[in-house]
């Protein structure tokens, strides 16, 4: 399979490029990977490398997520939707974001003081993981668990999220390999491909506990990250048919729901307007958007000063048996 996608990424299915110009002149260049697979984690489509590794950063969330489903520890949340929703989210820090996030530790009776994410403003609640964080230390309470260490690889909720990544990847656990998140917590080092057979997963509707997470995702977008912000959009501006998910430094991950697709993309430079000028590319290639909503969000997501604009070349192309 290596061998085949090394011989698919040097000839002819190059990666990406997106070009930045400044009037007439070219400012900046990115490259990016590309790769669409279904839930069995079969390459449908790709642009370059889809076996080129990156950590998958916040597009990690939604299955983060799962043990506080799964452990029924959101069930006890009023409006579970929204709790599921914020714990996916890197949202912006509003006081809608803050209030969901606290209301999970409200409900389990935990101090804000236990949150390990970074303090943002005034408080950690405005971190945008707190929703995440705070998620895991219900998740803890629930499962009598320790709080003051959840964060740590050896702690019983990393372990059983990283069992839950080897099963949805049918990969040994002795192969996932985390690192320290900027927030704290661990994030994977993942090939495109399997980042892209988690979202088709995610959108598969064949797990339980991910079926309802993306139904919490496309119920609440606003909580996924806000308005103007693009995985907000996208999902507003598909009507909840597609869900799109960010990490930092260029990683951007999509799927269209109830049909078992994903889509993972990497910058190779990290850059987060690429990023996002790729992925609207990738998605009116697709079809998955329409053109003119695609047009929306470009208006609300970019903010690029007179003269200046991206340009994005390159395409998806099916993988040849």
């Amino acid at each position: 399979m290596s061998s085949n996608f090394k011989n698919l990424y040097t000839s002819n299915n190059p990666p990406l490029q997106a070009t930045l110009m400044r009037g007439s002149n070219i400012e900046s260049i990115h490259k990016i990977h590309a790769v669409i697979t279904d839930k069995k984690g079969r390459v449908l489509m790709c642009a370059g490398n889809p076996e080129y590794k990156s950590f998958i950063r916040s597009g990690l969330k939604p299955f983060q997520a799962i043990p506080f489903v799964s452990s029924g520890a959101s069930s006890k949340i009023n409006n579970e939707s929204k709790s599921i929703a914020i714990a996916c989210g890197s949202h912006s820090g509003s006081k809608i974001h803050s209030r969901e996030a606290f209301k999970i530790l409200w409900e389990y009776d935990i101090d804000i003081d236990n949150l390990k994410c970074p303090k943002s403003r005034t408080s950690p609640l405005e971190h945008n993981c707190s929703g995440k964080h705070a998620a895991f230390l219900a998740t803890c309470k629930k499962m009598n668990w320790p709080l003051d260490t959840y964060l740590k690889g050896d702690h019983p909720l990393q372990i059983e999220i990283f069992r839950i990544i080897s099963e949805l990847l049918e990969i040994p656990i002795s192969e996932i390999n985390a690192e320290r998140d900027d927030c704290g917590a661990p994030t994977l080092y993942l090939k495109l491909i399997e980042m892209s057979k988690l979202y088709s997963l995610l959108s598969s509707s064949e797990n339980a506990e991910l079926e309802q997470i993306s139904r919490a995702i496309t119920t609440n977008p606003i909580l996924i990250s806000d308005n103007n912000k693009f995985d907000t959009e996208i999902i507003k501006a598909s009507h909840g048919q597609v869900i799109g998910k960010g990490g930092a430094e260029g990683i951007q991950c999509l799927c269209k729901v109830n049909e078992g697709i994903g889509l993972a993309l990497k910058v190779e430079d990290g850059s987060k307007r690429a990023k996002h000028a790729v992925a609207l590319h990738l998605l009116k290639q697709l079809e998955w958007i329409s053109d003119l909503r695609i047009q929306d969000i470009e208006e609300k997501v970019f903010n690029f000063s007179e003269g200046v604009r991206l340009e994005v070349k390159g395409k998806l192309k099916f993988q040849e048996s």
